[in-house]
C-alpha cells in the first residue's frame, strides 16, 4: 500500500517555534495522522494522510466494550547530518501483527505498518527536534470499529497512527528512579495478554501504579503471578540488572513482553565487551545481592525512555538503594550506544535505522 505524505510547509514556523521549548513526553502532537481501514469485503485499504481530527465513532463501537484495541511505540530520530530515520520501525510492525493475533484482529502487512509511519513522519519532518534527548515518537493504534453488542471479533478495524514532538520520559532525565516491589495485585497471568501491547494489560497496572505514586515512587516493580517471589517488569518497561559485572534480564514469557528496547541492549551489550545473560530472579535474591554489593546495577528499557536506571527499591515501607541511587556506568555506556545509532554518531551493524528523509 501506498501512502502518500502531505505538504505540511504551512505548519513549519509552529513546528521549529515549539520543538525549541519543553516537550513533556505525549502532550505536544503535531497536526496530521494516517488512518487505513479494515473490512470483510476489502481487506485493509484507503491508507491516507490527514489532519489530525477527532475520531467518529459509534457509542457501540466494539473497541469500547470488549476492549479489542493494540498499539505499538518507536521513535523517529534527527541525525546530526540532519537526515530523519526510524529506529526498529519493523520490529514494531511484527509485535504488533503478534498482538493482534492474540486479540483477534486482523494482522496489517508489515509493509503497510512501515508505510504509514514513514508518511506520517515525512508529513511532520519538521517536528523532528535535534536536540540530545529529545524525539518524534509514534503511536501506531488499531481499534474495532463495528457498532455491535455481543461477545465476538468485531467486523469492520480502524488502524491510525499519531505523532508527538517529545522530551525525555521521565521529567528528571537520566537519573535514578524509585520502584515499588507489587506483592499483591499482578500485571499479567499465565496464559494471558501479558505478550500483547493492548490497552487492557495498562489499566491492570494503574491501580498499583497510583498507589505507587502516593508513596513516592515512580514506577512498580512487577512479580509473578503463580508465587510473588520472581522479578517480571516495571510498569513502562523490561527490567536489567548488573551483577558481578555481567548485565541480566528476566527471560520473556506469557507475562513478560517481549520489548524491543530490551532486544535492542542483548544484541548490542556484546558489542560493546559486556556480558549479558537471561536468568530469573526472586525480590528475595535481588534485595541480598543489592545489600550485599553484588548487584552494583539496575535499570528498565523501553522505547519511550530507552534507558531509566533504578536507584532505588521500596519493599513494603522500607527503601533499598541500589549502590549510590545514581546511575551506573554500564546502563550509561548502553544509553549512550543506543543513542549514538540514532544520531547516527556510530555504525548501525544491525541495520536499526531506516532512512525516511
Amino acid at each position: 500500500m501506498r501512502i502518500e505524505p502531505l505538504d505540511a510547509s504551512a505548519h513549519r514556523a509552529t513546528a521549529e517555534a515549539t520543538i525549541k521549548g519543553e516537550l513533556p513526553f505525549g502532550r505536544v502532537f503535531t497536526p496530521h495522522m494516517v488512518v487505513i481501514e479494515w473490512d470483510k469485503q476489502q481487506g485493509w485499504h484507503g491508507g491516507k494522510t490527514v489532519p489530525r481530527a477527532n475520531l467518529s465513532l459509534d457509542p457501540a463501537a466494539m473497541s469500547l466494550h470488549y476492549g479489542q484495541e493494540v498499539f505499538e511505540g518507536l521513535k523517529a530520530h534527527k541525525q546530526d547530518d540532519g537526515s530523519i530515520v526510524m529506529f526498529r520501525v519493523d520490529a514494531g510492525a511484527e509485535r504488533m501483527q503478534r498482538s493482534c493475533e492474540r486479540c483477534c484482529m486482523p494482522p496489517l502487512p508489515v509493509d503497510d505498518f512501515i508505510a504509514a509511519c514513514e508518511a506520517l513522519t515525512a508529513t511532520e519532518r519538521d517536528w523532528v527536534p535535534q536536540r540530545d534527548g529529545a524525539s518524534l515518537y509514534l503511536r501506531p493504534t488499531m481499534i474495532a470499529t463495528e457498532p455491535a453488542l455481543g461477545v465476538r471479533p468485531a467486523d469492520t478495524y480502524l488502524f491510525f497512527v499519531l505523532a508527538t514532538a517529545t522530551g525525555p520520559y521521565f521529567s528528571k532525565g537520566f537519573s535514578g528512579i524509585r520502584v515499588k516491589a507489587e506483592r499483591e495485585m499482578v500485571r499479567a497471568a499465565p496464559g494471558g495478554l501479558g505478550t500483547a501491547k493492548t490497552g487492557a494489560n495498562y489499566v491492570a497496572s494503574m491501580l498499583s501504579a497510583v498507589r505507587a505514586k502516593a508513596h513516592g515512587c515512580d514506577q512498580v516493580l512487577w512479580l509473578d503471578a503463580i508465587e510473588h517471589r520472581y522479578i517480571e517488569e516495571t510498569g513502562a518497561s523490561n527490567v536489567f540488572w548488573v551483577e558481578k559485572g555481567t548485565l541480566y534480564t528476566p527471560p520473556t514469557s506469557e507475562t513478560i513482553l517481549k520489548g524491543i528496547t530490551r532486544d535492542s541492549i542483548l544484541k548490542l551489550a556484546p558489542e560493546l565487551g559486556i556480558k549479558v545473560q537471561e536468568r530469573r530472579i526472586s525480590l528475595d535474591d535481588l534485595l541480598a545481592g543489592i545489600r550485599g554489593g553484588s548487584i552494583s546495577e539496575m535499570f528498565g528499557s523501553g522505547t519511550a525512555a530507552v534507558v531509566s536506571p533504578i536507584g532505588e527499591v521500596m519493599v513494603d515501607e522500607r527503601i533499598v538503594k541500589v549502590a549510590t541511587g545514581e546511575p551506573g556506568p554500564l546502563s550509561k555506556r548502553l544509553l549512550d550506544g543506543i543513542t549514538a545509532i540514532h544520531r547516527g554518531r556510530g555504525p548501525d551493524k544491525f541495520g536499526w535505522c531506516r532512512k525516511v528523509v
